[in-house]
């Protein structure tokens, strides 16, 4: 997929909708060659997605040996609306507490006394955290209105060829 097409996926109006929901699914493949997909918070930064993560995670090595990585960012409603990329994960160790994982849980519904407590507790738990900042290289919007998985657009053109 080019970069202008990845851009033409990313500017449409549901997906900038979700890219700005707090969780997507990061999919990876550990050390042990065995697939892993896990829930993990992120931000949008206008051109890439970043996690963060304790510098003892154990991805961390497994994206180091296979920076290739898959991330699904989806909705709890029907008909579903997700959001599938792909891009290699770039690591980068950081003393301190990433600004962008302090915006990315922002938007968890908190007081202002259950904010200022768990930033506390987040600095005095962390010595600092590991970027993983991942570039798309492809992206496909699913809406199930407009745009299908490839397998279902199949099964409808077969259809519309047997009633053809």
């Amino acid at each position: 997929m080019q970069p202008n097409e990845v851009t033409e996926v990313l500017d449409q109006p549901l997906s900038r909708e979700l890219l700005n929901r707090d969780l997507t699914r990061l999919a990876y493949v550990a050390q042990d060659g065995t697939p892993r997909s896990i829930p993990i918070a992120f931000t949008w930064n206008g051109s890439q997605i970043v996690l963060c993560t304790t510098k003892n995670a154990p991805k961390l090595p497994s994206l180091r040996a296979n920076p290739a990585v898959a991330l699904t960012i989806d909705t709890e409603v029907h008909p579903p609306k997700i959001l599938l990329l792909r891009g290699r994960a770039e690591l980068d160790a950081l003393d301190g507490i990433p600004e962008e994982y302090l915006q990315v849980n922002g938007s968890y519904q908190m007081t202002p006394e259950q904010r200022v407590e768990w930033e506390r507790e987040v600095r005095s738990l962390y010595d600092g955290m590991v970027r993983i900042v991942v570039t798309p290289t492809w992206a496909k919007l699913i809406d199930f209105e407009n745009t299908l998985p490839s397998a279902v657009e199949e099964l409808v053109k077969q259809r519309a060829e047997r009633v053809a």
